[in-house]
């Protein structure tokens, strides 16, 4: 081994003992000119800058440079789920190159932040660590501190985290100068617990330790440092010429290494005897190549130049004495192997555990590190829960703000918010969307139970005052009443009702075809017979006043033409709408789109809007509208006549029930339950106003006619005056003085041909009053025996 490489491995040995930093810069002989082209090949240093093939071109190197260890070490925090670090380095080439390869890299990979970059300065002034210390303590997040420091530089940052009462805050990731050596760590045990540290792959040489532990005074003469070594290693004195001044004990020279010391082999003899052997290998090669089986030295390689030996040194490969492949590659650079320790606190003792490599990618076993607790964090912002977008801060990529998707967003990337579709909702989670829920008026629905009970009573009611007057058919009351127009109004009463249930039905095509043509018929028939009845009242009384002729258009059937034609006016509107808009269902997502998704519906409906809902009853509003004006005309008919006034009534109470209706219809417009409050509204709206026309006009016949037969007779015996004055009224008394007999039969065939003939009696009786000049003597008249 000595005689390989000229320099013994104990000399060395102990040189980098004392020497600790030694591996932190490049070997001096790399600074001669470059005319020198010496190649050479370095055991310990690892800075970076040593890669650039175009400075340092004849240097190679059997240990990784540390742009391996800190690719490593970033995958280390990376591996370990920390984003944000601070980094610490002493002041210097290795410190300061470790770091800027560990933030250029951390840079182009991405995923890791560096909240802090500090430097220890060569000289720190007192106080300087727990500056340090405190500097990193103003980003809290940044609990991980990757470290290219010497050893005292670490020593001295772990005893300031420790006065400053930082044991367990700080996750320490160390190069390999921390590596695996108790000198960082003595005494400081619980606040170096759990840090991780990197070291070259490296195995202990058994032949060197036999070698060493052999050497002695005698035989290792040649080694000018031997002899400080050997003071030192013993704590003794050699003679008067030694090198430790005042020390009480001499030495004896029969003293053992690793009998009367502690000894432990220095990690990186292995890369010592690799780098003599990769050289060793080079000059065997070159010999082989250019001697050609000459002996010794020949002549061809005494002439060669630096650059023709780096080639044969850059092209070596062998085993080394770790067993592990000794290589180079284009840049003089050895593979990246590293061994992964965590300085473990256990019950019996602290001590560096083995708990991973790296050999170009990172072999990490979790399962093997030691925690107080849970896996620590060191990370600038905690990961936003589902439905949450990162707001990231400007300029620091690992940390941002948490930003939940509001309203109808989902959560569509890991940054962005977007609105789900209209017909969507975001799901419970908010990562996506999924239907909003379609819903319809069901049949069990406060909202339509009540209008259902009350058509249902209304439509009995109404089928029971149908059944009375057809069963009475030709009594005085219903015969007074108007017979036909009866009838009429009673059907339109009806289909106010039965327009409930095709409004609480599901919407289908039927079903909205049913509403368009129901929802204004029902109030068109009531209301067009209604003002076919006070419009006759009223022209009657306005033509008795001044005219002994009868109005035109006062019969059973010109009242039902009249009737017909305006309900036609009705059905034309709904088969224009038909053909201009067939009926169809839509689901309306705007009408229940509440604030919170949670609550959204879709709303089944036809498609009728509230202008096309107008359109279908205004047209039946206007004949009530009508109707009422010719209400307030008649109003001042005599007592004796008992249509107008139940007529009147009727229609005042109706406008006052649908001048309600309109504010609570269109002023729940914005309400999340419009659907079912203005349904309801609608439908107890047409059946009151059906209620109020039978209440008023036919309940109270139908108690006489049921409960009170004896009333339900004549009012008195008509005179001859009346039926005189009824034919002279109708323009058929013109020839009575000598055609009485055919007069007589003219005046009865009129009346029966009015299903209203008491009514007209009365009538034209009371016209009497108004219009004087139109009685007639009874003497006039002949009586019949």
């Amino acid at each position: 081994m000595s005689s390989a490489s000229g320099t013994p491995p104990d000399s060395l040995a102990f040189w980098q003992r004392r020497n600790q930093s030694d591996h932190q810069s490049p070997p001096q002989a790399i600074t001669q000119p470059a005319f020198c082209q010496i190649p050479q090949i370095s055991y310990a240093s690892t800075a970076p800058e040593l890669s650039d093939n175009t400075r340092y071109d004849f240097f190679s190197r059997v240990v990784p440079p540390d742009s391996y260890q800190a690719q490593a070490m970033l995958d280390i925090v990376t591996a370990m789920g920390w984003n944000y670090v601070s980094t610490l380095a002493s002041e210097g080439n290795y410190g300061e190159s470790g770091v800027e390869a560990f933030v250029q890299i951390s840079r182009e990979v991405g995923g890791v932040c560096i909240a802090q970059s500090l430097k220890i300065p060569r000289e720190p002034r007192p106080g300087e660590f727990d500056k340090i210390i405190l500097r990193l303590l103003e980003t809290p997040s940044a609990r991980a501190i990757v470290m290219f420091a010497n050893e005292d530089d670490i020593r001295r940052v772990l005893d300031a985290a420790k006065r400053n009462n930082q044991t367990g805050h700080f996750l320490w990731v160390g190069s390999d100068s921390w590596g695996s050596k108790i000198s960082p760590v003595v005494q400081q045990e619980s606040v170096a617990e759990g840090a991780i540290t990197i070291l070259p792959k490296r195995a202990s040489i058994e032949a060197f330790d036999r070698y060493f532990k052999s050497r002695s005074l005698s035989n290792n003469r040649r080694n000018v440092w031997f002899a400080e070594f050997w003071e030192e290693n013993f704590v003794c004195k050699l003679g008067m010429h030694g090198k430790r001044p005042g020390s009480p004990k001499k030495c004896t020279g029969l003293e053992k290494v690793g009998r009367d010391s502690s000894y432990e082999q220095e990690g990186k003899v292995q890369f010592v005897m690799d780098a003599v052997y990769a050289m060793a290998h080079a000059l065997h090669r070159m010999h082989r190549d250019l001697c050609l089986g000459f002996p010794g030295l020949c002549p061809r390689m005494s002439s060669i130049d630096g650059k023709e030996l780096l080639g044969y040194i850059r092209n070596v490969s062998f085993n080394g004495s770790a067993k592990t492949p000794v290589v180079f590659n284009e840049n003089g650079d050895a593979p990246g192997r590293y061994d992964i320790y965590q300085y473990q606190n256990t019950n019996r003792s602290a001590e560096y555990r083995i708990i991973g490599h790296w050999t170009d990618h990172l072999h990490l076993n979790i399962d093997a590190m030691n925690w107080a607790s849970e896996v620590p964090i060191s990370v600038c912002s905690l990961p936003c829960q589902m439905g949450e977008r990162k707001k990231v801060v400007k300029g620091v990529p690992c940390c941002w703000h948490c930003e939940r998707c509001e309203g109808y967003q989902y959560q569509a990337s890991e940054f962005t918010c977007q609105l789900c579709p209209y017909e969507q909702r975001p799901d419970r989670n908010r990562t996506g969307c999924q239907p909003i829920p379609i819903i319809k008026l069901e049949w069990h629905s406060p909202w339509a139970v009540v209008p259902i009970f009350i058509a249902i009573l209304g439509i009995l009611a109404t089928t029971f005052v149908v059944v009375t007057f057809v069963r009475f058919n030709d009594t005085p009351i219903v015969r007074a009443s108007g017979r036909e127009m009866s009838y009429v109004l009673l059907t339109g009463i009806f289909l106010c009702y039965f327009i409930t249930f095709p409004m609480m039905a599901a919407p289908g095509v039927a079903v909205c075809s049913f509403r368009r043509i129901f929802l204004g018929l029902g109030m068109c028939f009531s209301y067009a017979a209604l003002l076919t009845k006070t419009n006759r009242i009223h022209r009657i009384f306005e033509q008795g006043k001044c005219s002994v002729a009868a109005p035109r258009f006062i019969s059973p059937a010109s009242q039902l033409v009249i009737t017909f034609t305006l309900i036609s006016v009705q059905l034309m509107g709904v088969f224009v709408w038909f053909v201009s808009d067939p009926p169809h269902t839509i689901v309306d997502y705007g009408e229940q789109r509440t604030q919170d998704p949670g609550n959204s519906r879709g709303v089944l409906k036809c498609d009728i809007s509230d202008l096309s809902l107008i359109c279908s009853l205004g047209y039946s509003i206007l004949l009530m509208v009508t109707c009422t004006v010719y209400a307030i005309k008649t109003r001042g008919v005599p007592e004796t006549f008992n249509e107008a006034k139940p007529i009147g009534f009727t229609m005042y109470t109706t406008c006052i029930i649908w001048l309600a209706f309109i504010p609570i219809f269109f002023g729940t417009a914005q309400s999340a339950e419009r659907m079912y409050i203005q349904t309801a509204t609608l439908t107890v709206s047409l059946s009151l106003s059906a209620s109020v026309s039978l209440g008023m006009l036919y309940m109270p016949k139908v108690y006489i006619i049921i409960l009170h037969p004896e009333q339900n007779v004549p009012k008195r015996k008509r005179s001859f005056k009346a039926i005189v004055t009824a034919a002279t009224v109708t323009n058929k008394l013109s020839h009575l003085a000598s055609e009485r007999p055919n007069g007589e039969a003219a005046v009865s065939k009129d009346m029966k041909q009015t299903s209203d003939g008491e009514a007209a009696l009365e009538i034209l009786e009371m016209s009497q009053g108004h219009c004087p000049h139109l009685l007639v003597t009874p003497e006039s008249i002949p009586v019949k025996s």
